[in-house]
């Protein structure tokens, strides 16, 4: 299974639940979206694609890469700004001077670092915070940054932080483009009707609840 990278905490609990209910193991390969796209499209071995956004399964529906009619929304993600040492309460609070580095995904990779961008934009703080920024492949490897003191603070995925120490900041979805994440079936999967099974289980009640509580909006 291919899965974008602010899903490795979750999936991992979705991914028990649903051996325990169908006896079907799972095994998740996590990464910026824009990345596993790609190797989808290059044929790489996955049986259920899991995005950050929606624009990427809907081009590999088009392309033939992924089974027509299985792709969905399975969840809304929030962005958020985390600073593991705390000192945030306003987005505005990173244009300070005691916040030198702000990690970020890049953005032409993962949709959550785009969404940042947008934000920042959008809030007229980018030409102030653009120096600032060091970015990561995606935005695992964003909190990573900060969590090691290596950046001062940095844009994720809420689901990666809500329950961390420090500043948990959610941004105002009204400042970026909605987080629309959505799955399918990767064409040519030989184990599609399995696939099928995890992509109805993530859709469903039982996946709305975890992703839930994980943090995610349906």
């Amino acid at each position: 299974m291919a899965a974008a990278a602010n899903l490795t905490e979750v999936f991992e609990e979705v991914g028990k639940a649903f051996t325990a209910e169908t006896q079907i193991p799972v095994t998740f390969s996590y990464g910026p979206t824009a990345t596993l796209a790609r190797q989808v499209d290059e044929k790489a071995p996955f049986d259920v694609f899991a995005a950050a956004d929606k624009e990427h399964v809907d081009a590999l529906v088009k392309s033939g890469r992924m089974v027509a009619g299985t792709d969905a929304i399975y969840a809304r993600g929030q962005l958020a700004l985390w600073a593991p040492n705390g000192g945030i309460e306003h987005l505005v609070d990173i244009a300070e001077s005691r916040f030198k580095f702000v990690a970020i995904a890049q953005p032409e990779l993962a949709p959550y670092g785009h969404a940042a961008v947008e934000t920042l934009r959008v809030s007229n703080l980018w030409e102030t915070v653009q120096p600032k920024l060091v970015y990561a492949s995606n935005i695992n490897q964003a909190k990573q940054l900060a969590a090691s003191g290596n950046a001062d603070a940095a844009f994720t995925a809420y689901s990666l932080v809500l329950h961390d120490a420090g500043s948990v900041l959610k941004i105002d979805p009204k400042l970026h483009e909605p987080i629309d994440q959505a799955i399918g079936v990767v064409a040519g999967s030989a184990h599609e009707a399995e696939a099928r099974k995890f992509v109805a289980f993530v859709t469903g009640p039982r996946g709305a609840e975890i992703l839930t509580k994980s943090g995610y909006l349906r």
